[in-house]
C-alpha cells in the first residue's frame, strides 16, 4: 500500500451499552478510493465522524495524516474536507456566500477564494446558481453544493459521509467523476455509502455489519473471498454472501 494516510486499530465506539462500531482496523493509502459499504446502522457514519475528529473513540486509536485523532484533530483540519450526510449547507445564503463562508474558515485569501468559487461552480455546473439562495435549490443542487464547500480550500483527504444519497442516476455518475478525477490529482476519499453497487467504483472496500469490518479488500479480492469461482457476481451478491459467514468474535468483543 501507498503512504497510509487514514489508520484505525481496534478502534470501538460505545453509545451506553451499544456498541456502535465493534474493533475496527482499516487503512486507507495515498490517492485511494475507499468505500465503506454496509447497510443503515452499521457503524459507518459513526467511524466517519471518529476518523474526522467529531467523536472520540471508547478504546482503541485513530491516526490521521500522521496525527493523532482526536487528540492533535487542528493541526491538519486544513487538510481535510468533510461532507456530512445532512448537506452541511447555510439554506439562507446563496450558492457563492455558502462557498465564501467556508473559504474564509480556512483563512483563504480574497484571491484565492475567487478563484476556486469559479473553479467549482464550473465543476459542479453552478454557475447560472451562484446567486440563488440554499433553501431555493432542488435536493441534487444542494447536495452539490454541499460538496463544493467540502472542496473550497482543495484538501488532500475527503472524508464523505452518503455523498450520493438522494441523487438521481445521472447525477451520481457525475459524482464519481469527480472522485476519480480528485484521486488522480493526489487526494485521498473516504466515503461511506449502502448502494453496493457503487463500490464497484471502489479501489478498495470495507464492507461493515453490526459495527464490524467483516470485509476488507478490492472489489476483485472481495469477489474471490466470497467464492464465487467465474459467476461475475455483484457486490450485493458479494454482501449477502459475506454476511451469511459466521463473524468471529474481535478483539474479546462480547
Amino acid at each position: 500500500m501507498a503512504e497510509v494516510v487514514v489508520a484505525t486499530a481496534a478502534v470501538v465506539k460505545l453509545f451506553g451499552p451499544r456498541r456502535a462500531v465493534d474493533h475496527v482496523d482499516l487503512r486507507v493509502g495515498r490517492s485511494e478510493i475507499y468505500g465503506l459499504v454496509g447497510p443503515s446502522g452499521a457503524g459507518k457514519t459513526t467511524l466517519i465522524r471518529m476518523i474526522c475528529g467529531l467523536l472520540p473513540p471508547s478504546s482503541g486509536s485513530v491516526t490521521v495524516l500522521d496525527r493523532p485523532v482526536p487528540r492533535e484533530f487542528r493541526a491538519i483540519e486544513s487538510r481535510i474536507g468533510y461532507m456530512p450526510q445532512e448537506r452541511a449547507v447555510y439554506r439562507d445564503l446563496t450558492v457563492a456566500e455558502n462557498l465564501t463562508f467556508f473559504a474564509r474558515i480556512y483563512g483563504l485569501d480574497v484571491k484565492r477564494i475567487k478563484t476556486r468559487i469559479a473553479e467549482l461552480l464550473a465543476l459542479m455546473h453552478m454557475r447560472e446558481l451562484w446567486a440563488q439562495r440554499a433553501d431555493r435549490l432542488s435536493g441534487g443542487e444542494r447536495q452539490r453544493l454541499s460538496l463544493a464547500c467540502a472542496l473550497i480550500h482543495d484538501p488532500e483527504l475527503l472524508l464523505l459521509d452518503e455523498p450520493t444519497i438522494g441523487l438521481d442516476p445521472a447525477l451520481r455518475l457525475e459524482f464519481w467523476d469527480h472522485f476519480h478525477s480528485l484521486s488522480r490529482s493526489g487526494r485521498t476519499i473516504l466515503l461511506t455509502t449502502h448502494y453496493l453497487a457503487e463500490a464497484e467504483r471502489c479501489d478498495r472496500v470495507g464492507m461493515m455489519k453490526l459495527g464490524r469490518l467483516i470485509a476488507d479488500g478490492t472489489p476483485e479480492q472481495l469477489k474471490e473471498q466470497a467464492a464465487m469461482g467465474r459467476e461475475s457476481p455483484s457486490m450485493e451478491e458479494v454482501f449477502l454472501r459475506m454476511t451469511q459467514r459466521p463473524t468471529p468474535t474481535a478483539g474479546g468483543a462480547r
